[in-house]
């Protein structure tokens, strides 16, 4: 199987790498348009801000690419955010695959959420083994609102998506990478997509 994670200046692609590394998948770091297109399963990561994440997609041709790919693709993080159709994060404009919009938490919560919360409503055979409020580790600071292509919600002031999917693409919020061995069933089960 040839994984590739997109490789475009904005993601701790490292330890997604070894968690792959660590299910006996060697992924590929790329941000050329023929891997990725040949690639069985795409990983788009990201940390950071989203609109320069966005410029250095531009830039890159890979804002063209991503949405059209045919491929299982999963966002993590800032990927799935820029997946959406756009992000509060400077006013960005998103790939426009999930038809949901991000916003910033209120300043009622501690800003970033930090650590471990739990997700539920699984809807997904992403979800397989996983069960119903296990615990995932996330660091964000904006949330996708629920939406009707929520697979998994999560509670932080409010209910948001904490998972998402639309056709051959999946996205999720939290880092399953850094989520011990609910988070491995996740990247396991995509695998096996």
């Amino acid at each position: 199987m040839k994984l590739v994670i997109i490789d475009y200046g904005a993601g701790n692609i490292k330890s997604i790498q070894f968690a792959f590394k660590r299910l006996g998948v060697d992924a590929v770091l790329s941000n050329n348009i023929d891997e990725i297109k040949a690639a069985d399963k795409v990983i788009f990561p990201g940390v950071g801000e989203a609109s320069s994440a966005m410029k250095m997609l531009q830039e890159s041709g890979l804002d063209k690419l991503i949405p059209t790919l045919k491929q299982p693709v999963l966002g993590i993080c800032l990927g799935m955010q820029l997946m959406c159709n756009s992000s509060e994060e400077g006013n960005t404009k998103g790939l426009g695959i999930f038809n949901v919009d991000v916003k910033k938490f209120s300043k009622a919560v501690k800003v970033p959420q930090m650590g471990w919360n739990v997700i539920y409503n699984l809807e997904s055979e992403l979800f397989a083994g996983v069960k119903e409020k296990d615990f995932m580790y996330l660091v964000h600071s904006f949330y996708a609102e629920e939406c009707e292509e929520s697979i998994a919600t999560t509670d932080y002031e409010i209910e948001y998506a904490s998972a998402l999917k639309k056709d051959n693409f999946y996205g999720v919020q939290f880092h399953p990478e850094k989520s011990s061995k609910a988070g491995e069933q996740i990247l396991k089960n995509f695998l096996n997509i």
